[in-house]
């Protein structure tokens, strides 16, 4: 990419995408395409296209997707499934139409089966079975993965994917239906402002994950779509696990709450365990750059705006 190439970030006012656009503005790409859902539904193809067609870009970066904790999951498995499934397909297709010069199809480490060994590898996709609670989203990933190397093999499309471990930073989303860091934030938040002497937390912490800083992320999407050019997908992780009670405790100590913290077994736990094997990355040069206990920390300052 030159400061001057026609950027596509799709998704640009998500997580990843909001501080995806902020970086490249930063390292001084000026020509950035920007379309927000009301200006543009990635549901709907022939848009999609006339999109592309009039704008050209030249680079895309797909960060556009439907995501949530497993309970979201659980509720709507039709619109997990559907929904990012729509918007892939477009995108993709769209890209080798228009004959955009390559593209980076954000995947996840839910396309990994739920008893891969430890950490997981690239080669493991598609080895066994899903994690049954994550399953409809774990599908449509897989498939964004599936396409982009099925354009490059059939048609010589220079597509690109990443697989990152869970993602948390300044736009996350707080609720008891995101994933687990926001999900987390929001109810410790709300029970210091409450006072209330005690919270519940979903599953038994015993499930372990890895987390990385949004802003880590982004520096890797730039720097793979610059320096990566390969059929096979790559993970991108920060190398470390923490179990979901280690992070709950963290975050309890981060925002200051002193109640006690009880845990309901009776939901599920998901995947035990879900660490990424970043090698393949990590030798080409990059690293993550952000611990976890200051990321939190500039994740909730950012956020505690949004809560008054």
């Amino acid at each position: 990419m030159k400061s001057d190439s026609r950027i596509y970030v799709a998704g640009h006012a998500g997580l990843v995408g909001a501080s995806l656009v902020r970086k490249l503005r930063e390292d001084g790409f000026t020509n950035l395409l920007l379309k927000t859902r009301s200006e543009l539904d990635l549901a709907k193809s022939r848009n999609v296209l006339n999109f592309f067609e009039d704008e050209k870009p030249e680079y895309v970066f797909l960060c556009a997707a439907r995501c949530g904790g497993i309970g979201d999951i659980q509720s709507h498995p039709v619109e997990y499934l559907q929904d990012n499934l729509e918007i892939q397909n477009n995108v993709i297709k769209s890209s080798h139409k228009t004959k955009v010069k390559k593209l980076l199809f954000l995947g996840s480490a839910n396309v990994y089966p739920h008893n891969c060994s430890q950490p997981i590898k690239e080669e493991d996709l598609l080895s066994g079975y899903l994690e049954p609670t994550s399953e409809s989203y774990s599908l449509a990933k897989i498939a964004g993965v599936k396409l982009c190397q099925a354009y490059r093999k059939q048609y010589k499309c220079n597509f690109i994917s990443i697989q990152p471990c869970n993602i948390y930073g300044p736009l996350t989303k707080f609720n008891k239906n995101t994933a687990v860091i926001g999900s987390l934030i929001d109810k410790f938040h709300k029970a210091k402002e409450q006072s209330l002497p005690s919270i519940v937390c979903w599953g038994s912490g015993v499930a372990r994950r890895e987390f990385l800083y949004v802003e880590d992320l982004v520096d890797a999407c730039i720097f793979l779509m610059q320096n990566y050019d390969e059929y096979d997908t790559i993970n991108v992780g920060s190398g470390a696990d923490h179990s979901i009670r280690e992070i709950a405790y963290l975050i309890k100590t981060v925002i200051g709450y002193e109640g006690s913290v009880e845990w309901d077994g009776s939901k599920p736990d998901g995947m035990l365990r879900k660490l990424l094997d970043s090698t393949k990355l990590y030798k080409m040069g990059w690293k993550p750059s952000t611990s976890l206990r200051d990321g939190l920390k500039m994740t909730y300052e950012y956020h505690k705006l949004g809560f008054k």
